[in-house]
């Protein structure tokens, strides 16, 4: 298996840094427009999620992961060295989900909060030619805009969907609700966790004991499974499945 070609960033640096503040300030503009209330309204999951406080509003909590988004050595870094590392580690996870039946070739793919698209080229490389990612900021041609509490795309379009970064998620409830609304009935949702760890600075919330928050989130899906992962600072894997019906209870089943 070839590891797809890390983007050629280093000759445009200076044209990067130029781009950024300029996608900086477009996104800015755009967060005002955004049909997201600014007000931070409690969770209803408060006793298995809590949100972290210091968000005055959604603008706030925009700016906030801009600064890493945006952040050109960050970039470069991710991009540089970073980018063989993680594309042969997101591989070897994909490889596990493709063995179990969750992931096919033909699957229609997005990975959620992808940055430059590391777990995007990991997928493409295994054979999953329709891998899409999504972030806040686009990073062509692998990653286009878009924001997790509000997914820019039409209901039931995909048949898997990836994401490490559900502690970045300001309101948990929609970033749930965009997954399960954005994946067709038995599509596969894989998520990576920091269970057993504090998340970095930038998240937006933390799991108070265990994936049950996480999986009562999810009201129109089933535990598949969750396993142990070491996964760039997460910790915790959880599959699930989409079902055509509204789940009553939910179960966790342990691996």
């Amino acid at each position: 298996m070839s590891v797809p070609k890390k983007p050629l960033l280093k000759p445009f640096f200076l044209l990067l840094l130029f781009l950024s503040f300029l996608l900086f300030f477009h996104l800015y503009l755009q967060s005002t427009k955004t049909p997201i209330s600014s007000a931070i309204a409690p969770s209803s999951t408060a006793a298995l999620i809590r949100i972290r406080p210091g968000f005055r509003s959604y603008d706030d909590y925009i700016k906030l992961q801009l600064n890493k988004t945006l952040n050109p050595r960050l970039r470069h870094l991710w991009a540089t060295r970073d980018w063989d590392r993680k594309v042969r580690v997101f591989s070897r996870f994909f490889a596990d989900l493709a063995a179990e039946g969750l992931l096919s070739n033909a699957s229609a793919a997005l990975c959620v909060g992808a940055r430059l698209g590391q777990e995007v080229a990991a997928l493409r490389g295994l054979g999953v030619g329709g891998a899409l990612g999504m972030d806040l900021v686009p990073a062509p041609p692998l990653v286009v805009a878009g924001d997790f509490h509000a997914q820019p795309f039409p209901d039931e379009s995909f048949d898997f969907e990836f994401s490490n970064v559900f502690d970045h998620a300001l309101y948990p409830e929609r970033f749930a609700a965009e997954v399960e609304r954005t994946l067709r009935p038995g599509g596969v949702a894989v998520l990576h966790l920091a269970v057993h760890r504090r998340g970095d600075k930038y998240s937006a919330n933390d799991l108070l004991g265990g994936v049950d928050g996480l999986v009562a989130l999810f009201n129109h899906s089933e535990v598949v499974r969750v396993r142990k992962v070491d996964g760039f600072g997460l910790d915790t894997e959880v599959v699930l499945r989409k079902t055509n019906t509204k789940r009553n209870k939910p179960t966790t089943k342990s691996k």
